[in-house]
C-alpha cells in the first residue's frame, strides 16, 4: 500500500514538473491543463495530478475557469507592477551589498551574461534564434548579483517573486522591442560599472531603475496579452 508520504512526494514531483514547464514557457499562459492528458503523460492516475494542480493554483500559477478547467494563469497587470516594485527594492539592496563583496570572477560572469544579451540586442528586431539562451543569461546576471550580496534570506525573497511569473515571458516581451532590448543591456552595463567601482549608492540606484523599468515593460506586455489570450 502506498503511504501518505509517498503520495505527497508524488504530488510534489508532478507539481514541480508542471511548474518547470510553465516557467520555461513550454506551457504558455492561457494554456488549458487537461488532467487526463497529464495523467497519461506522467503514467499516474488523475488523483495526484488533480492535487498537483490544486497546489499550483494555491501558488498562483494556474487558475480554475468555468467550462475550461485548469489553465495557466495570466497575472493581472497590477500584480506584475506591484511585484516588481518589491523586487526593485530587494535587488537594489542586493546590488548595494554586492558592491562591497563582488569578486573579479563574478564581475567577469556578469559581463559574459550581458554579452549574450548584447549579441541578441544587436541582431535584428526579430526574436533571437534561441530565446531560452537569453532568458538564462538574464536570469544568471541577476543571480550572480544576488550571490555576491551574500545574504541567503534576501536571495530567497527575490526567488519567491521571480517564481510567481513564467520566466520566459520577459524574453517574449523583449523579443519584439529592439529599443528595450538595447536599454536592458545598457542598464546592465551601468550596474556592472557601478559594482566594478565598488560604488554602493550607484549600484543600488542603477539596479532599482533597471528593475522598475523592466517591470513597467512587462506590465504593458501583460496588459496587451490579457486582452487577447482568451479571445475565441
Amino acid at each position: 500500500m502506498t503511504s501518505q508520504t509517498d503520495e505527497g512526494a508524488l504530488v510534489d514531483d508532478i507539481a514541480a514538473r508542471i511548474r518547470t514547464r510553465i516557467m520555461n514557457g513550454e506551457l504558455p499562459i492561457g494554456k488549458p491543463l487537461r488532467q487526463a492528458a497529464l495523467a497519461a503523460e506522467f503514467g499516474v492516475s488523475r488523483t495526484p495530478v488533480r492535487e498537483a494542480l490544486r497546489q499550483l493554483q494555491h501558488g498562483g500559477l494556474i487558475e480554475m475557469q468555468p467550462h475550461r478547467g485548469a489553465v495557466v494563469r495570466v497575472p493581472a497587470p497590477w500584480e506584475v507592477r506591484q511585484a516588481y516594485e518589491v523586487r526593485a527594492e530587494l535587488e537594489a539592496l542586493a546590488a548595494r551589498r554586492a558592491a562591497a563583496r563582488i569578486t573579479e570572477s563574478q564581475l567577469g560572469e556578469l559581463r559574459r551574461h550581458n554579452d549574450v544579451l548584447r549579441a541578441a540586442a544587436e541582431g535584428a528586431a526579430t526574436p533571437p534564434e534561441k530565446p531560452l539562451a537569453t532568458t538564462e543569461a538574464n536570469d544568471c546576471f541577476h543571480t550572480v548579483v544576488c550571490a555576491a550580496a551574500d545574504n541567503p534570506w534576501l536571495s530567497r525573497m527575490i526567488d519567491r517573486i521571480n517564481e510567481s511569473f513564467p520566466r520566459n515571458v520577459s524574453s517574449l516581451a523583449l523579443a519584439g522591442d529592439e529599443r528595450h532590448r538595447q536599454l536592458n543591456v545598457r542598464q546592465h552595463d551601468a550596474i556592472v560599472a557601478a559594482l566594478a567601482d565598488r560604488d554602493e549608492d550607484r549600484a543600488q540606484e542603477a539596479m532599482r531603475e533597471h528593475v522598475i523599468s523592466a517591470g513597467e515593460h512587462l506590465t504593458a506586455w501583460y496588459e496587451r496579452r490579457s486582452r487577447t489570450v482568451f479571445s475565441g
